[in-house]
């Protein structure tokens, strides 16, 4: 498959970073060992529902951190796999990089949460390259896509020069094959089942065909299509 072309998109309707986090953030159970990829998904860890909390692992080797510290109170020996500042709660634990990673690579995490170039109705993720610009820097996704038992994106559900970022099949090289079961985007929460992108939720002020119009894969439903709710953050 061939990059699709810019398409008519719904980004007057569009959920912001923080409503897609926070929508993620209400499917994490209590007590759920979670990693989140860095840059946006580290948002995910601002909406805890009331009475449930995630207990969030970080690749260089910290487990069970808390938010950011207020500006100015940092302790820069304290840092997440981004390298920004973290706080610690009870019981946190510090350990080796490569028992991070032995964590991961273990199965002990219940969810990764992580953002995509694109995301293929097979389930096959590209989040770590777009072409040969700049220096590669996959990181420990390739670890976290395979390790985690279960892994969910978060992304916008187009470019920001109006292409799919769902498709048929990535055209970026891959960072994991068959590995995501859910996304999170701007307009929809989708699953991946059998290899078919089905609709699970969609903004209620935007149609099928819209949505459609906006995916570069056929979608799906298995039965009712429920609104899309956010609270405005």
């Amino acid at each position: 498959m061939t990059d699709a072309p810019a398409i008519d998109t719904r980004e007057d309707i569009k959920l912001s970073n923080a409503q897609i986090a926070w929508r993620a953030a209400q499917d994490i159970a209590d007590g759920a060992y979670v990693n989140l990829g860095i840059g946006f998904p580290e948002m995910v860890a601002k909406f805890q529902p009331e009475g449930r909390q995630a207990i969030f692992h970080t690749e260089n080797g910290v487990l069970n951190f808390g938010e950011a510290p207020p500006a100015g109170e940092e302790d820069w020996d304290l840092i997440n796999a981004g390298k920004k500042a973290i706080t610690l709660k009870p019981g946190s634990a510090f350990f080796h990089h490569a028992d991070s990673f032995a964590m991961v690579r273990g199965g002990h995490l219940d969810v990764a949460i992580l953002g995509a170039y694109q995301v293929a109705e097979n389930g096959d993720l590209a989040n770590w390259r777009v072409g040969s610009k700049g220096v590669p820097a996959v990181g420990g996704a390739m670890d976290l896509v395979h390790g985690a038992k279960q892994v969910v994106v978060i992304t916008e559900h187009v470019t920001k020069d109006g292409k799919p970022k769902l498709v048929e099949r990535c055209t970026f090289p891959l960072t994991g094959v068959g590995c995501i079961t859910r996304v999170y985007t701007s307009h929809a929460v989708i699953d991946i089942v059998d290899g078919k992108f089905v609709v699970r939720e969609k903004l209620a002020a935007m149609t099928m065909d819209e949505l459609q119009a906006m995916t570069g894969a056929k979608l799906h439903t298995d039965g009712p299509v429920a609104d899309l709710v956010v609270p405005a953050l």
